[in-house]
């Protein structure tokens, strides 16, 4: 038996009364998280969820998350995280693709309305059967969304223990949604024991005390954030302060008033942290306690890195990673000298090599596709036998990704083999975005890349061939594209063209627009 579930229920053994979730002024004990986890396990079994069955949660980073998260893990049911930005459409799509049974999904706020996009979503997926609103205000006693179920009113009457389901240590735990470069998004499967074992690695990596506290300011909806915060936090017993949306000011705040230790993020916001006018007295405290920094998510500027030194005197440790590798693979490790600019060496128990088209393995410098074998690597992508085939082979996950290795083993990511676009830290899929553009009455060919951008790393841009006699602005398909579209997917930048440059195959050639 092996139950990733065992990371919370452990700790609410050892430390039931230790803060393991704050959230402004709300702080709540293991124990207290534990017992509403127990009584989602219980409510899902009263609803007909079985072990296997798929629950999709779509929420920030609030207490409800790991209350979801683990209740679901503990039915034997596997989650479904979804990205709180997703519109109808795409919501609607990762619940009919994952077949989940059901979806919790936070309320929102006037800004981001989770709740009607959730529902919009779920209306729209008749293989869904349950809907449970996690509400603003837990004393609400109606949901305001027709349909829904409140979470505590479900909640009530369901006992706070539970026996957690049996499962097996290659059992599908969590579905990790990631597009790789093309097509539609697809569900990396991610194990009891793929979770469970980088979350231990990850701790020799991270932690130092038994009595840390780290700033929850990456999305756990994300791998990155749930298990590299998340899961490794409650293997440490940590207390999780929990930040539902990066603001630089707001996390200064908050790591000055809960003495944070540890902080992980992407660099956008080491960025923020950077060019954010903290006063000298919070500098000070932030010295005081902050140990650890880690970026991943894409390259970290070197300006960055100096300057987080300067104001915070710490050093940022990167390492790399993805979805489809639970995540770590490679990190600049504790014990041996860390390299700016370098994704570090492979974590206990990974190997990475470089190879070529034809899955060739290239000695010494490189460059070279960076290839992973590991207890990280997923089952494989879920419902999808010929792309994992297509990425897996013989154990080896290919990553798409282009690095050379020094002399002593460190690896330096120096492109990516495909189109991909890192826009602050959240993957986009150009094939994607050009689908969905080529659907407005006014666009003929659409081609989208990522361009240099200051503080996100790159912005969309959408070069645009129009239909005869079409009218719209490239203001208008923006503003268009915000409503197809999550927050972070949508071209910000559209430029009309009469045509595009191709090859004699009729391919777009996109290295010329970028």
């Amino acid at each position: 038996m092996l139950n990733l579930s065992v990371l919370l229920e452990d700790a609410a053994r050892e430390t039931p009364d230790r803060d393991a979730v704050v959230f402004g002024d709300i702080r709540l004990s293991y124990s207290f998280i534990d017992s509403v986890a127990n009584q989602v396990a219980n409510l899902l079994r009263s609803r007909g969820v079985r072990p296997g069955d798929k629950v999709a949660l779509s929420c920030p980073n609030l207490p409800y998350f790991p209350m979801v998260y683990f209740g679901a893990l503990k039915a034997g049911a596997v989650v479904v995280p979804l990205n709180v930005l997703l519109k109808p459409r795409e919501v609607a799509y990762h619940l009919e693709d994952s077949d989940a049974k059901a979806l919790f999904c936070f309320e929102g706020t006037p800004e981001l309305p989770l709740g009607q996009m959730g529902h919009a979503g779920f209306e729209q997926a008749p293989n869904c059967e349950h809907l449970f609103l996690l509400p603003v205000d837990p004393a609400a006693a109606e949901s305001p969304i027709e349909g829904a179920e409140l979470f505590w009113a479900a909640l009530g009457g369901q006992p706070s223990t539970f026996e957690t389901e049996q499962t097996e240590p290659n059992d599908t735990a969590v579905i990790i949604y990631t597009s790789g470069t093309t097509g539609q998004p697809k569900g990396a499967e991610l194990t009891h024991s793929n979770l469970l074992a980088n979350a231990m690695v990850d701790d020799t990596l991270f932690y130092r005390t038994l009595h840390d506290t780290s700033l929850v300011t990456l999305p756990l909806f994300h791998i990155f954030g749930q298990t590299c915060v998340m899961n490794v936090g409650f293997y440490r017993r940590a207390t999780l302060v929990m930040q539902a949306r990066f603001d630089a000011k707001q996390a200064v705040e908050l790591m000055v008033k809960e003495k944070v230790n540890i902080f992980a993020g992407v660099p956008t916001m080491y960025w923020g942290l950077l060019t954010d006018d903290t006063s000298e007295e919070d500098i000070a405290t932030i010295r005081e306690n902050l140990r650890v920094a880690v970026s991943g998510g894409s390259a970290l500027p070197m300006e960055v890195l100096k300057g987080i030194k300067q104001k915070f005197d710490v050093d940022i440790l990167e390492g790399y990673g993805l979805s489809e590798t639970s995540p770590v693979a490679s990190f600049n490790r504790p014990d041996r000298p860390t390299k700016p600019g370098s994704i570090g060496l492979p974590v206990w128990g990974v190997e990475m090599k470089l190879i070529d088209d034809e899955w060739k393995v290239i000695e010494g410098e490189g460059p070279g596709e960076i290839a992973i074998r590991g207890h990280n690597i997923m089952k494989g992508y879920y419902g999808r036998p010929d792309a994992t085939a297509a990425a897996i082979q013989d154990g080896w996950f290919r990553t798409g990704d282009v690095a050379r290795r020094d002399d002593e083993g460190y690896y330096y990511i120096i492109d990516r083999s495909k189109d991909m676009i890192i826009r602050g830290g959240y993957n986009v899929y150009p094939r994607e975005i050009e689908e969905v553009l080529m659907t407005h009455p006014d666009v003929s060919l659409a081609a989208v890349v990522g361009v240099e951008h200051p503080s996100h790393g790159e912005e969309i841009k959408a070069y645009v061939i129009r239909t005869p006699d079409a009218s719209v602005t490239e203001d208008e398909l923006v503003e268009w594209g915000k409503e197809q579209f999550a927050a972070y997917k949508y071209p910000r930048i559209v430029e009309f063209r009469d045509e595009l440059p191709m090859t004699a195959t009729g391919k777009i050639l996109k290295r010329e627009l970028r």
